[in-house]
């Protein structure tokens, strides 16, 4: 199975409980982005890797043209209903990051929040933002980012794909900002804070079998100590991981 087709997997049996989810349903970084939407009246925006469509909401609720953009057709479905449910106007389409189905420059923002740890090819999904963006459009990225630590960064990526086998990789924000410049991106403003992890929430949310479970556990147990102090291991396997607010413009030089 390719990574497309098992990304659409994993998460279409998921998209209510992505729906419900508190960390993915709330947040100042949603806030941040519905406040971007009504101060740029006629802004039109493309939700990457919608999933079950926060950034969609928060987006239209401001006043933005939208189009929600997902992999799994049960995510859309889900989607379109919770805008109707909401009153809101917003278009679903389907399909990769990395070959986007529309017009170049044909957006002002492209936002994506948890869903470039899926991503098969980086650089090809950057290269097609890069394409879909009018001249001075924007991009926002947030998403789970790695200690740049390669102890902290190692013990991150084994949980993550124990839990979620469609995980590919969080990235740390040095490898952000090499990517975005590659893509032809100045290099992106950062902004980081921490989540928490609710152990029972974060294994039951993906389904992911007793087996694993156990072998994350195992992981967390027999961690070295500056490891399970980094990421505030608790004893039922709750964790805290690191998220990033990425953003950048088109073109070269530093981002203001």
């Amino acid at each position: 199975m390719d990574q497309p087709a098992l990304v659409a997997r994993q998460f279409g049996g998921a998209a209510a409980d992505y729906l419900a989810s508190p960390v993915h349903a709330r947040g100042a970084d949603l806030e941040r982005l519905g406040e971007l939407a009504r101060a740029a009246p006629g802004l039109v925006a493309l939700d990457l890797g919608c999933g079950a469509g926060h950034v969609a909401y928060a987006l239209a609720e401001g006043g933005a043209d939208v189009t929600a953009y997902d992999l799994a057709p049960e995510m859309l479905a889900v989607v379109a209903a919770e805008a109707t449910r909401r009153g809101l106007s917003l278009r679903t389409r389907q399909g990769p990051a990395e070959r986007l189905p529309f017009a170049d420059a044909g957006f002002d923002l492209v936002a994506s929040r948890y869903s470039a740890h899926h991503w098969a090819d980086v650089p090809a999904a950057l290269a097609e933002i890069a394409r879909v963006l009018k001249p001075g459009g924007r991009l926002i990225l947030i998403d789970v980012v790695a200690p740049e630590a390669p102890l902290l960064d190692t013990l991150l990526q084994t949980v993550e794909i124990l839990r979620d086998p469609s995980h590919v990789r969080d990235y740390r924000v040095s490898e952000w900002r090499t990517l975005f410049q590659e893509a032809g991106f100045q290099t992106p403003a950062s902004h980081a804070w921490s989540l928490t992890a609710g152990f029972a929430s974060w294994i039951e949310r993906m389904r992911t079998p007793e087996l694993r479970t156990r072998a994350i556990l195992d992981v967390f147990a027999r961690a070295p100590t500056e490891a399970r102090d980094y990421f505030r291991v608790r004893p039922d396997g709750s964790f805290d991981f690191d998220v990033a607010w990425l953003e950048s413009a088109l073109g070269m030089g530093a981002a203001a």
